[in-house]
């Protein structure tokens, strides 16, 4: 069952320790850490996990990262992962429950551009983040036990604001 909480300062407090301690568990391995998903966007309605997109300059030899992220609190499906080529995907539990995930994808590439801008274009626009959040509420209700089907049937709000979206 997906559980939900109105984002506030806790989310980006979250996100700047969960940068620092990647940058100083990785020194130098990540070209950038932004903090994507809806705990990007205040009072987005948001499960509590921390959505976080982490830039590197190529996915080759990324397995390696992986390996030293698994090691310090992280897990991964690599099955998943072997699915993706063009980004890796990992999480961080606590208490039982998801806290936190992490993209690492290619700087620069269309992964790291689309999810910038889709945060960039809820945060300018209160009346697309009330959207997005009656659409979340209402998939949250119908797909309750299956994440996956939450996530994809998003998707297509996704794709039409990204068209919709200027890009620099």
């Amino acid at each position: 069952m997906l559980r939900w909480t109105r984002t506030i300062l806790a989310g980006a407090q979250a996100f700047e320790r969960e940068r620092a301690r990647l940058q100083a568990l990785l020194p130098g391995s990540f070209l950038a850490i932004e903090h994507i998903g809806s705990t990007a966007v205040p009072g987005l309605v948001a499960k509590p996990v921390i959505d976080r997109m982490a830039a590197v300059e190529s996915l080759e030899g990324v397995d390696v990262l992986i390996d030293r992220l698994c090691a310090h609190g992280y897990a991964t499906s690599r099955e998943f992962n072997a699915t993706r080529a063009d980004r890796k995907w990992l999480m961080r539990w606590r208490d039982g429950r998801r806290t936190h995930h992490l993209h690492i994808v290619v700087l620069g590439g269309k992964p790291w551009h689309d999810r910038l801008a889709f945060r960039d274009a809820l945060q300018r626009d209160p009346a697309l983040a009330d959207c997005y959040a009656k659409l979340k509420t209402e998939l949250a209700v119908k797909h309750r036990a299956d994440r996956e089907a939450y996530t994809d049937a998003k998707a297509e709000f996704v794709r039409e604001t990204l068209q919709r979206t200027p890009r620099d």
